[in-house]
């Protein structure tokens, strides 16, 4: 899927799902997905993402599609490029940084991760995050292939008791993660690779469409 500077919403979905013919039945659960995103960053809300393994791997990535550009250009805001002149910039910061979505992977964390680990347990690691980071409004964004990682449940079961937003992408069953989320895209595949590889083709869909609508011209 290819995006430029004027590509519209609805040309980056048609072209998402004729290249990926097979995610086509999902579109209403993946529309869904978008959408709840889109609302929470227009909020001004937060985002933290989370998973294990080569999900985890897929939280940071999440992360560095939102935090910066990852296809169209992200000027900064006017206002915040006339502050920094006011502080010293000579206009390279200006210039080169860019427009940034808050997107926290709470996998990336070693020190606090393994604290949380040993002094109360490796299912409370997400748990425990939510827990400080998670505000009402915010989302919680976990991928799990088999829906069933207990330290995502509990993560889960947080936010929601917070008043959070949450999203899961899993495998094809959708697992105990299903009815903690408010959208979750079940995805298809026979193996844990095949699912994390759909995960893969559709976070970066769903992070491509935040990026159009939020600084698209």
């Amino acid at each position: 899927m290819s995006v430029t500077e004027h590509s519209s919403l609805e040309q980056l979905w048609q072209d998402f799902y004729e290249t990926n013919p097979t995610l086509a039945p999902l579109r209403n659960d993946i529309d869904g997905a978008w959408r709840l995103l889109r609302d929470v960053f227009f909020a001004d809300g937060q985002v933290l993402v989370c998973g294990n393994g080569g999900s985890a791997a897929d939280s940071e990535h999440i992360a560095g599609e939102l935090a910066k550009s990852c296809a169209i250009a992200r000027p900064l805001d006017p206002e915040m490029v006339d502050a920094l002149v006011q502080f010293g910039d000579d206009g390279y910061l200006g210039e080169h940084l860019q427009g940034g979505l808050p997107a926290i992977p709470l996998v990336s964390q070693a020190a606090l991760v393994t604290a949380i680990a040993n002094d109360q347990g490796g299912d409370l690691i997400f748990a425990q995050q939510v827990v400080a980071y998670g505000r009402e409004g915010d989302a919680l964004w976990v991928l799990s292939t088999s829906g069933e990682s207990k330290n995502v449940i509990h993560a889960l079961r947080i936010a929601k008791a917070k008043g959070m937003k949450t999203i899961g992408l899993s495998g094809p069953k959708g697992g105990l993660m299903g009815p903690l989320c408010d959208v979750v895209v079940q995805s298809p595949g026979a193996s844990t690779p095949e699912v994390q590889h759909m995960h893969q083709l559709i976070y970066h869909a769903l992070c491509l469409a935040i990026e159009v609508d939020r600084y698209g011209s």
